[in-house]
């Protein structure tokens, strides 16, 4: 026994089956997600402008792509299974220590900081323990390691841009044009990772269980939705004031207008989409599993994130007892509002049109509508700003309860009915374990 390596004394790892769902471990791991989202919106929200938002952008889609790429690991191997929660956890570490460094990867360009070498080392880690991991998986698969080799290019070079954005910027005496560096070295490391992934194209990748796949993926959105509240709370001081029917009544429509951004997602969209999802075979299953969950979930979650900003600035004006009630709200909290939700709105769009191949009159008349009353919020109190919203939002959902209520009831009835068949399987199979006569324990 002595002899044994240290993966085999855990266990070995486990594959993916084809129903399998999120297991507690991947919950787990997204903890540090949330605490990425969080530090992302708080750091941003302590200097709004241009370059602090594109700077955002660029932090949220490397962080984006990591998870991406967590994901298809996840579709090979049960990450809660045997050895791999231990390797999980050096990546969950690595991934923490990037995201505490995060508000110092774009400081002063003339100080060598450790906030951006921080970022490229703890990338490092992360990608190498997805790229240990799979390599592990694919060792009795050729064709799997040649697919592997295929995108470790990808891997090399951004992690060299990103030691670059690091190390070069300080060297450069003029700092607009060192900043320009540094910017563009991250403009390139998005650019490689989505660019490599339509390059690749969906050979040789197989999403096992669609269940899964949908079902991660929704889980990271709510939890960017229910940061989005955390930052709205925390950040305008709604947490230890004293409460005021203003502040109450700001906090009430927060959650009206995001419960009902939840709804246009999750009460049809999502779980049609995933019926769709398991109905495609193939690279049909691979190519839409890419498209609609990799890359335009990462919009949405850049209008959550930019409407929970906006959010946080006009609940901070409605808050504060130095700000006149009937002051309109200044700054860019108004287009950040109504900006981030229209984002969301039309990344959800588009998302529907890759999946479903439809998409709703009731959302585009919806984001005209938000486009069209932000000239409006600009000179409404902060309050009556957020009521607009909030009755905009609203109101998208009460049209389509009605709407689609034909679509709505049919689609249920198709769920209920597949889990009825599902559970009846189950218990089917259940069943067997009483039949058989157990084992002697092993002395």
């Amino acid at each position: 026994m002595g002899g044994f390596r240290w993966h085999e004394r855990l266990g070995p790892a486990v594959s993916i089956a084809p129903g399998a769902r999120v297991d507690r471990f991947e919950v787990f791991f997204d903890l540090v997600f949330v605490f990425s989202f969080f530090i992302i919106t708080r750091t941003t929200a302590a200097n709004i402008s241009g370059r602090q938002l594109l700077h955002a952008l660029l932090v949220l889609a490397v962080l984006w792509w990591c998870w991406v790429v967590h994901c298809v690991v996840a579709t090979r191997v049960r990450l809660g299974e045997g050895f791999v929660p231990v390797l999980m956890v050096v990546g969950m570490a690595a991934l923490f220590c990037f995201a505490l460094s995060l508000p110092q990867a774009f400081g002063d360009p003339e100080d060598v900081a450790a906030g951006p070498m921080v970022v490229a080392l703890s990338y490092v880690v992360i990608r190498g323990v997805h790229l240990l991991l799979y390599w592990h998986i694919a060792r009795e698969r050729p064709g799997e390691r040649r697919l592997l080799l295929k995108y470790s290019p990808e891997l090399t070079v951004s992690t060299l841009l990103l030691t670059a954005a690091a190390l070069i910027p300080p060297q450069i005496d003029d700092p607009g044009r060192a900043a320009l560096v540094r910017d563009g070295l991250w403009i390139s490391v998005v650019l490689l990772q989505y660019g490599m992934g339509l390059v690749a194209g969906a050979w040789g990748w197989t999403v096992t269980s669609a269940e899964h796949w949908t079902e991660r993926y929704d889980l990271i959105l709510i939890i960017a939705l229910g940061e989005s509240v955390i930052s709205v709370g925390v950040g305008s001081n709604l947490v230890g004031q004293p409460p005021t029917w203003p502040a109450v009544a700001a906090a009430v429509l927060g959650i009206f207008f995001t419960a009902a951004l939840w709804w246009t997602h999750y009460d049809v969209v999502g779980p049609a989409a995933r019926i769709a999802l398991h109905t495609a075979e193939g690279r049909a299953r691979v190519a839409m599993a890419r498209d609609a969950y990799a890359y335009l979930h990462l919009p949405m979650i850049a209008g959550i994130i930019l409407f929970a900003l906006g959010a946080e600035e006009v609940v901070g004006d409605i808050t504060d007892p130095e700000v006149p009630f009937t002051e309109p709200t200044h700054g860019p909290g108004v287009p950040l509002l109504f900006g981030g939700v229209i984002c969301y709105l039309a990344s959800n769009m588009l998302f529907q049109a890759r999946t479903l191949r439809t998409v709703y009159w009731t959302r585009v008349a919806a984001v005209l509508l938000l486009a069209a009353a932000i000239p409006v919020g600009l000179v409404l109190p902060g309050l009556a700003t957020l009521a607009l919203l909030t009755a905009i939002c609203v109101g998208l959902v009460g049209v389509e309860v009605v709407v689609k209520a034909n679509e709505r009831r049919a689609l249920r009835e198709r769920v209920f009915e597949e889990k009825t068949s599902h559970e009846a399987y189950e218990a089917a199979w259940r069943a067997r374990w009483r039949e058989r006569a157990p084992e002697e324990p092993s002395t």
